[in-house]
């Protein structure tokens, strides 16, 4: 079973500018550049501190920027089915809330300049084929 390429970013510093509670405007570039991921087959999840209200917040937020997300602080659906079927062969069963993902995007470790810069298509390629 191949899975295709997961992206987890952040909401706070990284898709909107600022810091909780503030409400900072949306970060275009990245934003764009995550749509790009999300048309090229690779599958989001929003990963934040957020929780209850702002956590709502944040999602409606995205939403209104044309963010939609496959999981929110949480595995998507594709890789919680790889590794259940992976544990499976073992007869251990999953459970984990450790988030998987191949690129984290987050404010924290600097890393939005370097994601800018990634060539979508051919990152996506490099996935489709993947055990």
């Amino acid at each position: 079973m191949s899975t295709p390429f997961i992206l987890s970013v952040d909401f706070d510093g990284t898709l909107f500018e600022g810091s909780y509670p503030e409400k900072g405007a949306p970060k275009q570039d990245v934003i764009d550049k995550v749509k790009e991921f999300k048309e090229c087959g690779a599958e989001l999840v929003l990963w934040t501190c957020r929780e209850e209200d702002a956590l709502k917040e944040a999602v409606e937020r995205c939403r209104e920027v044309g963010l939609e997300f496959d999981a929110i602080n949480d595995n998507t659906d594709s890789e919680k089915k790889y590794m259940s079927e992976k544990y499976k062969k073992t007869g251990e069963k999953f459970a984990s809330r450790k988030i998987y993902a191949d690129f984290y995007l987050d404010d924290k470790s600097h890393n939005i300049e370097f994601f800018l810069k990634i060539d979508v298509e051919k990152t996506c390629d490099l996935f489709k084929n993947r055990v």
